[in-house]
């Protein structure tokens, strides 16, 4: 990505295990598996090549990426957070409108199972998670309350979809003061565009676009430090 004019004006912060969290955004089985949920109605209709790009970054590139990065979090003693979304109510009225169809469409809500977070990064036993009805978790959970209860500045964010939910709550954050930052290889959306354009957007005043690598690097080096 190339540097330009607003980038010298964003804050720089740093990942630091004491003040940083990991918030893991809506790796359900509603919209994050292929055999359920989204990737079942697409499978259905003959459709789901079209979702290729999702499911095989989600398989390949975020659920390997976010268990590196839970695994690192967990170590370092930093909180980690989920996030998930769906209906609350058997209606999904709790719902806004412009998200209540893939709600209905992909029966995501409490108590089914496509509103269960994926197996493969599940949370361990007294980890917060939190259920949203809106597309960013600042809007509709106490995220912020738990934050700052935490004394946590800092959040690192994954999951999906880039543009969608982990974009709003990463925004909603930053507009609330936290230091973010998108993991660019433990998100994802419909194509590498969209991938790349809120990337791009992101790092104009929002906040830090990191590898998982570049992340575990930081943070295990903040550690290391630490311990000196």
């Amino acid at each position: 990505m190339t540097s330009d004019y607003i980038e010298e004006f964003s804050s720089s912060f740093s990942i630091d295990p004491k003040t940083t969290a990991l918030v893991v955004v809506d790796l359900q089985y509603a919209t994050g598996s292929p055999t359920h949920g989204l990737g079942n109605i697409l499978r259905e209709q003959g459709r789901l090549e079209e979702a290729d790009y999702r499911f095989s970054r989600i398989e390949s590139l975020i659920l390997p990426n976010t268990q590196r990065l839970l695994s690192t979090f967990r170590e370092s003693g930093a909180p980690v957070i989920y996030v998930t979304y769906g209906a609350e109510h058997a209606d999904c009225s709790d719902v806004p409108l412009h998200i209540r169809g893939i709600v209905k469409a992909t029966n995501n809500i409490e108590g089914q199972r496509e509103h269960e977070i994926v197996e493969a990064i599940a949370p361990k036993a007294g980890e917060t998670v939190l259920n949203k009805v809106t597309m960013g978790a600042f809007a509709s959970t106490g995220i912020e309350s738990r934050l700052r209860a935490m004394e946590i500045s800092n959040i690192v964010t994954v999951g999906v979809s880039t543009n969608n939910c982990v974009g709003m709550t990463a925004m909603e954050a930053s507009d609330r003061g936290f230091g973010v930052v998108l993991v660019s290889d433990a998100t994802g959306t419909c194509d590498d565009e969209a991938q790349s354009a809120y990337e791009a957007m992101f790092l104009r005043l929002w906040g830090r676009v990191m590898s998982t690598n570049d992340v575990v690097d930081e943070l295990t080096g903040a550690v290391s430090q630490a311990a000196e």
